[in-house]
C-alpha cells in the first residue's frame, strides 16, 4: 500500500505541475493579445471546485477542481470543452476571442504545447546540470538479445552501428526503436562489419509479445536479498537465468519482463550453475520481483557541464524522447497498439515504488512532451484540433461555420472521453484479470 500511495503521489504531483504549465501558455498569450480570462482551474470543476479565488480588480477566477482529469483556462468569446454556447450567441466584444485576428488567436491556442515544450527542455538541462548526462555508446556496446531477436539473426555479442543507414549513438529507447523498425541493420560481429536485414513482421512481433529487444547485460544473479522468494529458491549468487517458464531469457531486462508477467505466482526458472542446469520454483511477488540483483557492467559514460554547456544538452535529450514518441505514435492505432494504451494506473506505475528525484524529474520532462505532442494531434476538443481549423481560416481566410466547430468539438469530446474510459478500463482489466 506505501508503494501505491507513492506512486501516486508522484503521478499527481506530476500532473499538477504539466496542467497549471500548459494552462499559463493560454492564459499568458490571452493576456499579451489582452484576450479576458474568466477561469483558471487545476483538475475540472464540474457542479463545485475544491477551492476558487478572485482577486480584487480581476476578471479571472482562480481554482481547483475536484476531478483530477487535467484543468483548463476558460477564455472568453471561445467555443471550449465547456460548451458554452450561450455567450457565443451575445454581440462580440472586443475582449473576446472571436474577435482576434486568426494569427493571435493561433498563438492562443499553441501557447500550452509550446510551454510544454519548454518545460521538458528546461528539465532535462536542469538533470544534466545537476546529474550529468549519463549513457552507454551503443556503438561500443555488445549487447544480449530476446530470442525473437535471435531468430531474425541477432547473436550475443553483436554490436550495433546502423539501423536504415542511420547512425546510432545511444543505448536508449530512441535508437533501439530505430532498430526494431529498421529493414537492414549493420552489425559488428566478431570483428568483422555484415549487414542484417530483417523479416517483415519483425516490429509487430516484439509489439505483440512485449518483450524487451535487447540489453547490455546477462541475466547474472549479483547478490541474493536475505530471506526474499529468490532465496527460498535456492538462486545463488552467479547464476545465470537462462528461462522463465519456459521463456528463454539470456538477458536481464527480460527476465525482469517475464516475471512482471507473472506477479503473485509461481514460476519455473531455467538456471545454468557452474556446468549444471537446473530448474528450480520461485514465487514473484506483488511487484513482480524475486530479491535478487543482477550484475551490470560499468561500460556507461558520465559528461558533467555548466549552467550555459547543459542548456543545449538538455535540448538536444528533449528533442530524442520526442522523436522516440513521435515514431511510437504510429503504432497507437495497430491491433497491438491498442491493447497496449493504459490510463493513470499505466502512468503511474512508471514512477518508481520510492521517492526518487531524478527519476521523478525525468518522468515529468517526458510527459510533459507526452502531453505537448497529444495536444497537437488534430482532433476537436484538443488544441491541435482549434489550431487546425485556424490554419484552415488563415489559408482560406474565411471561418468555419459555427454550426460545424460546434458539432465537431461535441465529437471530439466523446471521442476523448471514450479513449479515457477505455484507457483506464484497460489498467483495471490488467490489475484483476491478468
Amino acid at each position: 500500500m506505501e508503494t501505491v500511495i507513492i506512486k501516486a503521489l508522484q503521478l499527481i504531483l506530476s500532473l499538477s505541475i504539466l496542467v497549471i504549465v500548459h494552462e499559463c501558455g493560454h492564459f499568458l498569450f490571452a493576456k499579451l493579445f489582452k484576450v479576458r480570462v474568466e477561469k483558471f482551474y487545476l483538475f475540472f470543476n464540474p457542479w463545485f471546485s475544491l477551492f476558487k479565488f478572485k482577486p480584487r480588480n480581476s476578471e479571472t477566477e482562480y481554482g481547483i477542481g475536484w476531478l483530477p482529469l487535467g484543468g483548463y483556462v476558460k477564455i472568453a468569446g471561445m467555443l471550449d470543452e465547456s460548451m458554452d454556447k450561450d455567450a457565443l450567441k451575445q454581440p462580440p466584444q472586443p475582449w473576446e476571442f472571436r474577435t482576434r485576428p486568426a494569427w493571435q488567436r493561433l498563438f492562443i491556442m499553441v501557447g500550452g504545447v509550446l510551454m510544454n515544450f519548454i518545460l521538458a527542455f528546461f528539465i532535462y538541462s536542469m538533470v544534466v546540470l545537476a546529474w550529468g548526462d549519463n549513457y552507454i555508446p551503443i556503438q561500443k556496446t555488445p549487447l544480449y538479445f530476446s530470442e525473437t531477436a535471435h531468430q531474425a539473426g541477432f547473436q550475443d555479442g553483436d554490436i550495433i552501428l546502423t539501423a536504415d543507414g542511420t547512425q546510432l549513438s545511444r543505448y536508449d529507447d530512441l535508437d533501439l526503436f530505430r532498430v526494431i523498425d529498421a529493414d537492414n541493420v549493420t552489425l559488428l560481429r566478431n570483428g568483422n562489419e555484415i549487414t542484417l536485414h530483417l523479416p517483415a513482421d519483425f516490429k509487430s512481433q516484439f509489439l505483440t509479445s512485449k518483450t524487451p529487444f535487447a540489453d547490455i547485460s546477462v541475466a547474472q544473479v549479483d547478490s541474493v536479498v536475505p530471506g526474499s522468494s529468490a532465496e527460498k529458491a535456492g538462486l545463488q549468487v552467479n547464476d545465470r537465468i537462462i528461462s522463465v517458464d519456459e521463456t528463454t531469457t539470456n538477458a536481464f531486462t527480460i527476465v525482469s519482463s517475464q516475471l512482471s508477467k507473472h506477479k503473485d505466482s509461481d514460476v519455473k526458472l531455467g538456471i545454468v550453475r557452474g556446468q549444471d542446469t537446473l530448474r528450480l520454483v520461485a514465487h514473484v511477488n506483488e511487484e513482480g520481483k524475486l530479491g535478487f540483483l543482477s550484475n551490470r557492467p560499468l561500460v556507461g559514460v558520465s559528461d558533467h557541464y555548466g549552467f550555459f554547456q547543459s542548456i543545449p544538452v538538455g535540448i538536444g535529450l528533449g528533442v530524442r524522447k520526442m522523436a522516440f514518441y513521435v515514431l511510437q505514435l504510429k503504432l497507437v492505432f495497430s491491433k497491438a497498439g491498442i491493447s497496449g494504451i493504459g490510463g493513470f494506473g499505466a502512468i503511474g506505475n512508471l514512477f518508481p515504488p520510492t521517492w526518487d528525484w531524478f527519476a521523478f524529474w525525468m518522468m515529468t520532462a517526458l510527459l510533459s512532451i507526452m502531453l505537448g505532442v497529444m495536444n497537437l494531434l488534430p482532433i476537436p476538443a484538443l488544441d491541435g484540433g482549434h489550431v487546425m481549423f485556424l490554419v484552415y481560416e488563415v489559408i482560406t481566410r474565411r471561418q468555419p461555420n459555427e454550426k460545424f466547430l460546434e458539432y465537431a468539438q461535441m465529437m471530439g469530446m466523446v471521442l476523448l472521453i471514450s479513449l479515457l474510459l477505455y484507457a483506464n478500463g484497460m489498467d483495471v482489466v490488467r490489475a484483476f484479470f491478468h
